[in-house]
């Protein structure tokens, strides 16, 4: 394993030096659902607490085991083991009756589970009751298709309700599911189905991406055509008559309605062991092939379930919209498992939020009376540049009780736009840090009870723990930064990579296998209350001239200008400085027209360049003037809204640019290739 870059510096931002705070907001602690005795208590036992949660669920055959956990050891001949654990070991559950059949066994049938909304206008809401025959129908076509437990099923599917039928019905016959991203290419699609050696592929005919229609089959062929395992393609039918000609194979493709049209409306479920899988999710790829993490049934349903619960304050009324693509695994924990397994409402949206117009969320909140709105911090920078003077007076987004962010570290400005223009200025924000392979959130406010920090996800939820390093494990004091580490994981936690637990340790737990930490791979800074500040990537620590900056800390002072909307910070080599600063920003109230003129944007990158300069000096300092800015109508960003900050170093390296394969829109990097080699 490669030594990790060091941590960044103990001195960061100015921006943290005078940091503004609200406390809980009363009208939300007088009923909240988690308290701040609850931190206390949870830290007395953790196992205890995690048992009391896991109660929250319905078990078929209680646990006899609570907790096991084998840490990494130094074996006889000196290699390391791999790390192994379990949680509610002999306990057995079905996780998808807890999503759905025990709330209509609980007379709540008649409730909307969800409320679908696509792209082009077409709307559905669907009951528990309805939910339940959809996924029972599904479950039953699943089995006449020889699907079993153990089974790995890929869904290559948009945000629409049979994503979220197929994916409950996996789990109900004990099969383990990967999503997959609808925009990805085939290539990356191809890398998931044979790694996970999937038996079924469940696509879609077409989507429809920014208004228009776009075949997916094909795709989906080229993906499997030399996938032995593939025994058959399940196709949904979205676009219809508007991608027509669809690639289809006698006797391996199957239509997904004529497959459920004969299958009984009810099934018998099975319930498994709670270290049953559930489902691999990959990691994005940024270094290495992507990594396919696995989540089991039992522990990751506790901690999916109770977090929602306690994050977002869950009351029974509540309409709960988490913005992120199913596939991603924000959405599974957030937008599938955590919601339904607390009977909630929620709504899914299929497209862009621009699409037909930049208010479609706002209208969206409005139509269903959305009270809990859960986005990415990319997407408050968006809607904040469209909307600088606030949310238009035509649309009432009263409804809002409660907001989160989620993907990366919220720059303060975005998340003080956040809560006076869409949270009206009193809704709280839970700022959520968690990862893949946490599974679900580690730290984040409690609504009730904690004071709020523009930027900082506060403290570690009841049950969990964490602290900040440095390079030899010891806690840093408060004040420091260093390497962001869980030192007490939950039991939703990922148990390994899918083939490969040699990986796993490597990846997670060889940098301090002594101290038994998890490492996350993020830098993080104590504040002087002991509340936390995520800065982002180890990897994206600078060096320059000695002293370690953060890209996080640039980018928000760069955004914090009222002419920047969204920056993107990366440390190029240099010979001299060790790094040299490289931004590159979206200017505010930037002409959409401008973007195919070069020579424009070059020209704004040098109207802009002096001013920021000033700018980031006098926030942080005149060590973390960036060297170079380049004004850019875009930024690479994957579906989840994380910068891809490495195609920026390819691009200012001048090497070729690395996979694009989880790029929302892979056009971006080419785009900003032509602005950076244009002359004025």
């Amino acid at each position: 394993m490669t030594d990790a870059p060091p941590p960044p510096s103990a001195t960061i931002a100015n921006l943290l030096d005078e940091i503004r705070s609200f406390p809980a907001p009363a009208h939300i602690a007088a009923t909240a659902n988690v308290g701040a005795s609850w931190a206390e208590r949870a830290a007395a036992d953790p196992v205890a607490f995690w048992e009391e949660q896991a109660h929250r669920l319905d078990w078929h055959t209680p646990w006899h085991t609570a907790h096991t956990w084998e840490p990494v050891r130094r074996a006889d001949d000196g290699s390391l083991t791999v790390p192994h654990t379990e949680w509610f070991s002999g306990g057995r559950l079905n996780v998808a009756v807890n999503c759905v059949d025990r709330h209509v066994a609980a007379g709540r049938g008649d409730k909307v589970a969800l409320h679908f909304e696509g792209e082009p206008g077409d709307r559905r809401s669907i009951t528990y009751a309805e939910l339940e025959r959809e996924v029972a129908r599904a479950a039953n076509a699943l089995t006449a298709l020889g699907i079993g437990k153990g089974d790995r099923v890929v869904v290559y599917l948009p945000v629409i309700p049979e994503t979220v039928i197929a994916t409950l019905a996996i789990a109900r016959i004990g099969a383990i599911h990967s999503l997959v991203f609808g925009g990805f290419s085939a290539e990356a699609l191809a890398f998931r189905v044979h790694d996970t050696g999937a038996k079924l592929l469940i696509t879609t005919d077409g989507q429809f991406r920014r208004g228009k229609a776009v075949a997916v089959k094909e795709n989906a062929d080229r993906a499997v055509a030399s996938a032995d395992a593939i025994e058959h393609v399940l196709v949904v039918r979205r676009t219809g008559q508007q991608t027509p000609d669809i690639p289809w194979t006698d006797g391996r493709d199957v239509w997904w309605h004529d497959a459920l049209d004969a299958a009984p409306a009810e099934h018998s479920p099975e319930f498994f062991d709670a270290e049953t899988p559930l489902f691999i999710i990959y990691t994005s790829g940024t270094t290495g092939k992507p990594k396919g993490l696995v989540h089991t049934s039992g522990g990751y349903l506790t901690q999916a379930s109770f977090t929602h619960w306690a994050v977002f304050d869950a009351k029974p009324d509540d309409v709960h919209w988490c913005t992120a693509d199913l596939a991603w695994v924000t959405a599974h924990t957030y937008e599938i498992y955590g919601p339904l397994s607390n009977g909630l409402t929620q709504v899914i949206y299929e497209g862009t939020p621009d699409t037909p117009q930049r208010t479609r969320h706002f209208e969206i909140i409005e139509r269903y009376g959305v009270t809990t709105y859960y986005t990415a911090p990319t997407l408050i920078r968006t809607l904040s540049s469209w909307f600088p003077s606030g949310v238009p007076s035509e649309f009432d987004l009263s409804s809002i009780r409660l907001l989160g962010t989620v993907g990366e570290a919220i720059n303060p400005e975005a998340w003080m736009w956040f809560r006076e223009n869409i949270g009206a200025g009193s809704a709280p924000i839970v700022d959520t840090w968690w990862q893949s392979e946490t599974g679900a959130a580690v730290l984040a406010p409690l609504p009730g009870a904690s004071t709020l920090k523009p930027g900082s996800a506060t403290r570690a939820l009841p049950g969990l723990g964490v602290r900040i390093v440095d390079e030899a494990g010891d806690t840093v004091p408060y004040g420091s930064g260093g390497y962001l580490v869980v030192d007490r994981p939950g039991p939703s936690l990922a148990r390994t990579v899918w083939g490969d637990p040699e990986r796993y340790r490597d990846a997670y737990w060889t940098r301090f296998w002594e101290q038994g930490f998890f490492f996350s791979g993020d830098g993080a800074k104590w504040d002087a209350d002991g509340d936390i500040w995520v800065l982002g990537r180890v990897d994206d620590v600078m060096n320059v001239s000695g002293h370690r900056l953060s890209t996080i800390e640039i980018e928000s002072a760069l955004v914090s200008h009222p002419d920047v909307a969204e920056a993107g910070v990366v440390g190029v080599a240099d010979p001299v400085t060790g790094h040299a600063i490289a931004a590159f920003v979206i200017p505010s109230g930037r002409d959409v027209a401008e973007s195919s003129d070069p020579a424009a944007w070059r020209r704004r990158s040098t109207a802009l360049t002096e001013t920021l300069r000033a700018h980031v000096a006098e926030v942080i300092g005149p060590v973390a003037k960036p060297r170079w800015i380049l004004a850019v109508p875009d930024l690479p960003k994957t579906r989840s809204g994380k910068i891809m900050r490495r195609l920026l170093v390819d691009i200012a390296d001048g090497r070729p640019l690395g996979d694009v394969t989880s790029l929302q829109d892979d056009s971006v990097p080419g785009t900003i290739e032509t602005i950076f080699h244009t002359q004025e």
